[in-house]
């Protein structure tokens, strides 16, 4: 996971990536905002959070037996057009508030990894 900001244009937002040789196949997640567990990273909870958003943002959802190919990169949350000074809440939102954690297998399965973003 990647927090993105003003790479490659002017978006902005937390990003997946498999760098693996091989799929990643999602076997769940868990999303908490302010420490407190909301859900599942699912539309009902991605609408949790970006109710209160001042700013239309895009969101994808990773749900249990999604598969993200190898090399593929999607961002879980963005803003298409962020700005430091106009964005600074989303920033915070996606560097300390917000904490999706995804759990994962090869397509041997039985693995569990877990990735969550890096915490500043």
């Amino acid at each position: 996971m990647r927090r993105i900001k003003k790479y490659e244009g002017t978006e902005a937002g937390l990003s997946v990536v498999n760098a693996g040789l091989g799929p990643a196949i999602v076997t769940r997640s868990v999303v908490r905002l302010d420490g407190e567990a909301i859900g599942q990273w699912d539309y009902h909870t991605q609408q949790r959070v970006v109710s209160s958003f001042p700013t239309e943002s895009k969101a994808h959802s990773l749900r249990p037996g999604a598969v993200v190919l190898a090399g593929q990169s999607t961002f879980l949350l963005s803003l298409a057009e962020f700005s430091e000074d106009e964005h600074d809440w989303f920033w915070d939102l996606i560097t300390r508030r917000l904490v999706i954690e995804i759990g994962y297998e090869s397509l041997y399965g039985g693995e569990n990894f877990t990735v969550t973003p890096p915490v500043f």
